[in-house]
């Protein structure tokens, strides 16, 4: 009688990632970065949440950067807020991009043998909003025609924290060259003007008062009239434009086209009611997932030293989107 042949385990892991935060439950980073590893055969890696609040942070960066003895070895970090900006006077090395933004989601431990490592950031929500809204631009609902293959010329970010920092980089590569900021506040350090002036842009900035009916008007009118509007803030806090928006676009001289698109970087609940207005009208919309998707292409190549392909990544999140809008059963 000949023996069962040896059933196969999981790979010891040998190297470890991680997302942090404070919140990170919700965060959907290891939905990718796992399937992410599945598609390149990266059977020894392993990717987690990690909550850490500010006052955990640098304790947390004495364990990515300390001698690794024994597996699994730290390769790096997704950050998510409220570490972005926090990040840029603790690292070892910060990337040019990352730098001139001023807002870091992505550290890298570069070790050499099991030494200490250098710890390095990087910055790839530039890519992420860059390919949400170019693959937005490219791929129009059905019905709709092409976008125009022309830079927008015309764009308006809702906030001014972090990632309305990166949003100012990629609205240039992106053709942008009229952008006002609509925000509560503008002065201070992390502030979107501020990483204007070190990219040399000229922004304009607007004071917006959400809730207040002439501020939300006053916005409403400068976004309806953008080729790209990309709003960085969290659910709920742009839910005071819908209507006004609404109503600016019935009353002017123009409305959204399908070259016309909006990135909401929130992704869930979806679709948010600004989002709904925008797409109402006959714009285009990038969910923020699609953000997170294209941001995380580049962040798995820069820990793995490989390039992962989309399908499989884009296929995972959709269907982890779709369970949690399905709710517990």
């Amino acid at each position: 009688m000949c023996a069962a042949p040896p059933t196969s385990s999981p790979a010891q892991p040998r190297h470890r990632a991680a997302v942090i935060g404070a919140p990170v439950a919700h965060s959907l980073s290891p939905v990718l970065h796992r399937a992410a590893y599945r598609a390149l055969g990266l059977d020894d890696w392993v990717y987690e949440r990690r909550e850490t609040a500010p006052a955990d942070l640098a304790s947390l960066l004495e364990e990515l950067a300390a001698p690794a003895p024994s597996d699994p070895i730290w390769a790096g970090l997704s950050v998510t807020m409220p570490h972005k900006q926090a990040l840029l006077r603790r690292l070892d090395v910060v990337d040019p991009l990352a730098a001139t933004v001023g807002a870091v989601n992505t550290v890298i431990a570069q070790r050499s043998g099991r030494g200490a490592a250098l710890l390095a950031g990087f910055n790839t929500d530039v890519a992420g909003i860059v390919g949400a809204i170019r693959e937005t631009r490219t791929a129009p609902a059905d019905g709709a025609t092409a976008a125009p293959a022309g830079g927008a010329t015309r764009a308006v970010v809702l906030g001014s924290g972090a990632t309305a920092c990166s949003a100012l980089a990629a609205l240039t590569e992106l053709g942008a060259t009229d952008i006002t900021v609509a925000a509560r506040r503008h002065a201070g350090p992390g502030r979107a003007l501020t990483a204007a002036h070190r990219m040399g842009l000229e922004v304009a900035a607007l004071t917006w008062r959400p809730g207040d009916a002439a501020s939300d008007a006053e916005v409403a009118a400068a976004a309806a009239d953008a080729d790209l509007l990309v709003s960085t803030l969290p659910a709920g806090a742009a839910d005071t434009l819908a209507a006004p928006l609404t109503a600016a676009i019935a009353g002017g001289a123009s409305r959204p086209g399908p070259g016309a698109v909006l990135l909401d970087v929130v992704y869930a609940p979806w679709p948010t009611p600004l989002a709904a207005a925008w797409q109402s009208a006959g714009g285009s919309v990038a969910p923020g997932w699609l953000m997170l998707l294209h941001q995380a292409v580049p962040q798995v190549t820069l820990m793995t030293g490989r390039t992962p392909p989309l399908a499989p990544m884009r296929r995972a999140l959709v269907e982890a989107l779709a369970a949690r809008a399905a709710g517990p059963r």
